[in-house]
């Protein structure tokens, strides 16, 4: 799953796409890169970030939407959002899943619209939101809290008619340094959920910190903890750095098919 931004203010490349030429040059690359998936945002959810206005999204997502359904139909289409008016409206322009860090906590409306599209959903574990998220990281058992919020989430959205639910642990949502790493050694507890497990790692600062570099520097140290996900039973990796993750996808199938 490749990352397009489309955001002023991103962690990593906020405004690198907002020129519409540039943003058709990155979805080209990442497709001839091997990405199935695109993952369009038009807000940020970098810590500290404010809710967006889904009017505003929804005018910088379907440029771009278009632009793939038009050149790239046979890649998959995701978008991150929040609400569940911007669900409905790019749900109805040909998007394939929708991304929803809040789990549906935001938007109540959110888990019905995405069920009655039949639409695959993106579950994520965060708590709070992105202004204050840092600032709920007291958890007494952390893995099991986090599949209590799992186990409790996806039975309401299978009541809500969403039959593919995949989950995101939420790397860096509401989580500290330390947490992050305890969710990535015991990543495959989360198999018990029965759902494709996606990661989003990539070029966080659970990276960058620990290897006191800067997310321009943390291209290396995804693609290793990309590559221990997939051993602890990742099925997506969601990721700014197409060619790196399509190349260390194939080593790691290569090396699981040994015998």
């Amino acid at each position: 799953m490749g990352i397009l931004n489309l955001t002023q203010d991103s962690f990593y490349d906020g405004g690198f796409y907002l020129d519409e030429a540039k943003m058709k040059e990155q979805i080209s690359k990442m497709v001839h890169a091997g990405a199935k998936i695109i993952d369009i945002g038009a807000m940020s959810s970098r810590p500290g970030a404010l809710i967006s206005n889904p009017e505003d999204e929804i005018q910088q997502l379907l440029p771009s939407i278009q632009y793939i359904i038009e050149n790239f139909p046979e890649v998959i289409i995701s978008v991150d959002t929040i609400h569940s008016v911007v669900a409905k409206k790019v749900l109805e322009q040909g998007v394939h899943i929708i991304n929803d860090i809040s789990g549906g906590q935001f938007d109540k409306d959110m888990y019905i619209t995405v069920g009655s599209f039949d639409a695959p959903y993106v579950l994520m574990h965060m708590r709070g939101e992105p202004s204050n998220m840092q600032e709920h990281t007291d958890y007494e058992d952390l893995i099991a809290e986090m599949l209590e919020y799992f186990i409790e989430k996806i039975e309401r959205c299978r009541n809500a008619g969403i039959k593919d639910i995949i989950i995101d642990p939420g790397f860096g949502f509401s989580k500290t340094l330390e947490q992050n790493y305890l969710i990535l050694k015991r990543l495959s507890d989360f198999s018990i959920l029965d759902c494709p497990i996606l990661i989003g790692l990539s070029r966080k600062s659970m990276i960058w910190k620990a290897l006191e570099s800067s997310p321009n520097d943390a291209l290396n140290g995804t693609t290793v903890l990309n590559t221990i996900a997939l051993q602890k039973a990742a099925h997506i990796l969601r990721v700014h750095d197409v060619r790196e993750a399509s190349e260390t996808i194939k080593l790691v199938e290569q090396l699981k098919s040994a015998s």
